[in-house]
């Protein structure tokens, strides 16, 4: 059976994969990693749509999950699909007002909440959320009036559930067309905007990633992404579970790589930052070596590029580079696999651009990276590389069934039975980005090339349009910076001054061990970044990377910033993506000085 709808998706899956032990996991207090099988999950889907029920909760009515990821994350979800109502994710990073816009705007009338950090910002906005009428708690602990525990709200529906022995036929009435969630984007300018995705809409791009990723009952994935995400809820959430595959929940990002080794996940999803960070590491780690080692990862890195010439144009790999690459794989690369839990057939990025020079880093070590592109709006794959045809720099062809065309502009245009419904309650803002004939304007600029792969250059609203009106696609300019250990992060602007200039943060761990070895005093970041020696290096190693641009791309100034973009200061999304009009804000007085001095 093909679902159309999320609800038959999990009765499919909960049925198909009952024998199997393992459908979700977490680290509990003691340290153990606690699994709950498919007819457990089954069951406890049951009783909490019971509980929704005796709630009050009815078809149509929102209801929000304000958690970080976890069992009860999707159990929820689950249970609302099957009551017929429409979950709202919301990022548990959000502060207390933003989310209180939220429950607002989508008249939430319940809400799930994480842990005691999670629920002290519910209750610092309830009295502004008149249609709330329930709040429960995941984790047990002291709850005050008017809050009711996880525990409590399942044992309820349990002795309860008797009373709907009809509710997976009732779960199943539910149509393709029917609302499903509303996911509000991050954004980067403005309030976030509630976007309609229905049943269909995201069943029908799990079916079709289905069609073109090798996923398989028995694999295994550790999810770390926010499930409020579209991306981690439908890959690591949805499309797992249809497949068979075991979800484990890592306890947080910083425990990822660690947690890789405990899972041994064989398939991952994530968006770029992670794949930079651990790139970063094990490029720092091997050059910082010095001596034999380094010449080692240095020669293994060499002959892995050589090899992938071959391999990624379709032609037979000398024996001479065969032998090497073995030797390389040996020597270097079976350690990195190692570190990511020796287990792992391919990796799939989204969320935002990929490096192809990390790209490629990452499929010559033997770990296939399949970058593929999609928003919110359309649930979200639109297109992704396959495993027979990889190519870095792209984000592959078309999933089935969703058709992908270049306006005369260069924005990118998708449609398909992926695509939203449009934005909760705001007409205007959808007839904005859906036209009439269903595309969908992504606000992306890219092309399609001669293989038929689609390749993002940048953002409509991105692009810099200097006073001498030379147009600049900074992302590509941006990610060209981070294959380099000394930075973490870059932002180019420019936009209608005379010329471009680029914010730098540091590396601080490449950059204090640089400083070390030039005998410089050890400072703390901010005296670092503003030492002339660190400058100097920083914009020598920034030159270096950016030398192959054209003199109207390449940035005349370099202003560096001593900490880290945050999503407190506003800087990043909750996915990581650079809030440019809130970085160039927040650092407007030395902007300007770095414009004044020229």
């Amino acid at each position: 059976m093909t679902p159309t709808t999320l609800n038959e998706l999990f009765f499919e899956a909960t049925t198909r994969h009952a024998a199997q032990s393992h459908a979700l996991s977490r680290r509990g207090p003691d340290g153990q990693w606690h699994r709950i099988d498919h007819a457990t999950l089954r069951t406890r889907v049951q009783h909490v749509h019971a509980a929704l029920r005796e709630a009050g909760l009815a078809a149509g009515d929102r209801v929000a999950i304000l958690s970080e990821n976890r069992p009860e994350w999707a159990i929820t979800d689950y249970a609302c699909l099957a009551a017929r109502c429409a979950d709202v994710p919301v990022y548990p990073t959000l502060p207390a007002k933003q989310i209180e816009y939220i429950l607002q705007d989508a008249g939430a009338k319940a809400i799930f909440v994480s842990n005691a950090t999670q629920l002290a910002k519910v209750l610092e906005i309830r009295a502004e959320l008149p249609e709330l009428r329930l709040v429960v708690l995941f984790e047990a602990g002291d709850l005050p009036e008017g809050v009711t525990g996880f525990a409590s709200f399942e044992a309820m529906g349990a002795a309860a559930a008797a009373k709907y022995p009809d509710w997976e036929r009732e779960a199943r009435t539910v149509m393709p067309d029917d609302l499903a969630t509303l996911i509000y984007t991050s954004g980067t300018t403005g309030h976030p905007k509630g976007v309609m995705l229905t049943h269909g809409n995201i069943t029908s791009n799990v079916v079709a990633s289905l069609q073109v990723l090798d996923l398989r009952a028995g694999d295994s994935c550790l999810s770390f992404l926010p499930l409020s995400h579209i991306f981690e809820r439908m890959v690591g959430h949805y499309t797992m579970l249809f497949a068979g595959a075991s979800i484990n929940y890592a306890t947080a990002f910083d425990t990822v790589v660690k947690e890789m080794g405990e899972v041994r996940p064989t398939v991952m999803a994530s968006v770029p930052r992670l794949y930079e960070k651990i790139y970063a590491a094990v490029t720092e780690k091997a050059l910082n070596a010095g001596g034999a080692k380094r010449a080692i990862f240095e020669w293994a890195r060499a002959t892995s590029d050589k090899r992938l010439d071959y391999v990624l144009n379709g032609r037979a790999v000398p024996p001479g580079i065969r032998v090497a690459s073995a030797l390389a794989d040996r020597l270097v690369f079976r350690k990195l696999r190692g570190i990511m839990g020796g287990n792992l057939r391919f990796c799939v990025s989204g969320g935002a651009p990929l490096n192809p020079d990390i790209c490629r880093f990452f499929i010559g070590a033997g770990l296939p990276c399949l970058e593929g592109y999609g928003l919110t709006e359309t649930s979200p794959v639109i297109t992704v590389n396959r495993m027979a045809s990889i190519k870095p720099g792209t984000v592959g062809h078309p999933i089935p069934g969703v058709e992908v065309r270049i306006a005369e502009d260069g924005e990118i245009l998708c449609r398909g039975p992926n695509v939203m419904r449009g934005y909760w309650h705001q007409p205007e803002a959808t007839a904005a980005v859906l036209d009439a004939d269903g595309w969908f304007h992504t606000g992306d600029i890219g092309l399609i090339d001669a293989d038929g792969c689609l390749r993002i250059t940048d953002r409509k609203k991105d692009i810099i349009v200097t006073a001498g009106g030379k147009n600049i696609a900074p992302q590509p300019i941006e990610a060209m910076l981070k294959t380099n250990k000394f930075f973490t992060n870059a932002v180019m602007i420019g936009d209608k001054r005379r010329f471009p200039a680029m914010l730098l943060v540091p590396n601080f761990d490449a950059l204090r061990h640089w400083a070390k070895v030039k005998g410089l005093p050890d400072l703390p970041p901010e005296e670092l970044a503003a030492h002339p020696d660190a400058i100097d290096k920083l914009e020598r190693e920034a030159r270096k990377e950016l030398r192959d641009l054209a003199q109207f791309e390449t940035p005349k100034k370099f202003l560096v910033i001593p900490r880290d973009f945050t999503i407190d200061r506003g800087e990043l999304t909750p996915k990581l993506s650079v809030r440019r009009r809130n970085v160039e804000e927040n650092y407007r007085a030395q902007i300007e000085a770095m414009y004044a001095d020229e």
